[in-house]
């Protein structure tokens, strides 16, 4: 490792100074520059004692003259009423800047805002997570071509994991259109602050993310055949539902599974591994058919480790799916090495 605890290093991009606060892996570490620690890759950083043998001496700021109220230009609109988002629904992140010793801007924290570019009002339920525990939380609406804030985002929590989860719903329903839309978002280190520095050079005033490009409609469902008799499966005990009444009738969409037994069933003892490990792969497929009913662009599965039964029986199910585009088990500061991410394709 080319740095140590303690060291002193220079940011490239922004050309300010600091120290190694802590070493997380070969690739990246954790330093603080002017009181903010936050994680840098180390192909971001060097040693400054070449820029301090070769600048050349800051030359003293020349002396203001005094300026008076009536000279002062008048105060430039709200960065807000900038926003350039294109058509859907975004979280557009407004970074709020301070000068360094250099003159140089440097981000102290992000307005964080919702902008609604469709033709639809939304009401919505947002979560914002930070090293894997709920930070925040809200429930409000946006209007059709409107945007809200909704809190303020610390540059330095960039290093806690943030996580975003909101769900959104119309707030006047309409039959033809999904009861409701579920959206997550995972912010990492290195692309934000990419991302600051390419706005910096467009002169663009925020970073957004699309959460949702058009509120999905309803699925269609199977109509009923008019010649199609049910009353005598109704007379010896079948329910019957209508089909266009059928999704009604399924539990709401869940983002996160968890199949451990005891979030199953209430009485877990007595029970044969075997029996439930049956009665896990029963309660994925529940879920699994829920999700692809209604087109989820993506589904956690918590399986646990142990012996990895019921991850591998789940792994070789998700190969013979059609609508799974890939499925991933790697580390995440929730669940650990404990779960699997489908994504689909419809």
């Amino acid at each position: 490792m080319k740095y140590q605890v303690g060291d002193e290093i220079l940011v490239l991009q922004t050309n300010e100074e600091g120290r190694v606060l802590e070493i997380l892996d070969d690739q990246m570490v954790i330093v603080e520059v002017r009181g903010v620690k936050f994680p840098i890759y180390i192909d971001q950083i060097d040693f400054p004692y070449f820029k301090r043998f070769t600048q050349k001496p800051k030359e003293p700021a020349p002396k203001k003259e005094k300026v008076f109220i009536d000279q002062l230009p008048v105060e430039k609109k709200s960065q807000t009423n900038h926003i350039k988002a294109e058509n859907g629904v975004w979280l557009t992140l407004l970074p709020k800047y301070s000068l360094d010793e250099f003159g140089d801007d440097i981000v102290d924290y992000f307005k964080i805002y919702l902008v609604n570019q469709t033709g639809d009002s939304l009401q919505y339920y947002y979560q914002y997570e930070k090293n894997g525990r709920v930070d925040f939380e809200l429930k409000s609406e946006v209007l059709a071509h409107k945007d809200v804030y909704i809190h303020d985002m610390d540059f330095s929590d960039l290093n806690d994991y943030p996580h975003f989860s909101i769900e959104f719903s119309l707030l006047k329903k309409d039959d033809k259109k999904a009861e409701y839309f579920e959206s997550q978002l995972k912010l990492k280190p290195k692309q934000v602050f990419n991302k600051v520095e390419e706005i910096k050079d467009k002169n663009e005033p925020t970073i957004s993310y699309m959460l949702l490009e058009k509120y999905p409609a309803r699925e269609k469902q199977l109509k009923q055949a008019d010649n199609m008799d049910l009353s005598s499966l109704s007379k010896i005990g079948y329910k019957v539902i209508p089909a266009k009444k059928f999704k009604e009738t399924l539990p709401p969409v869940r983002s996160v599974v968890d199949l451990h037994i005891d979030k199953i069933t209430d009485n877990p003892k007595g029970l044969s591994h075997y029996e439930m490990l049956q009665l896990q792969l029963k309660e994925f497929e529940k879920w699994y058919d829920i999700a692809v009913i209604n087109r989820q662009p993506n589904l956690i599965i918590i399986h646990g480790v142990g012996k990895g039964k019921l991850k591998e029986e789940i792994h070789q199910l998700l190969k013979s799916r059609g609508e799974v585009k890939s499925f991933v088990n790697q580390f995440d500061h929730r669940f650990g090495f404990g779960a699997t991410e489908i994504f689909f394709q419809y």
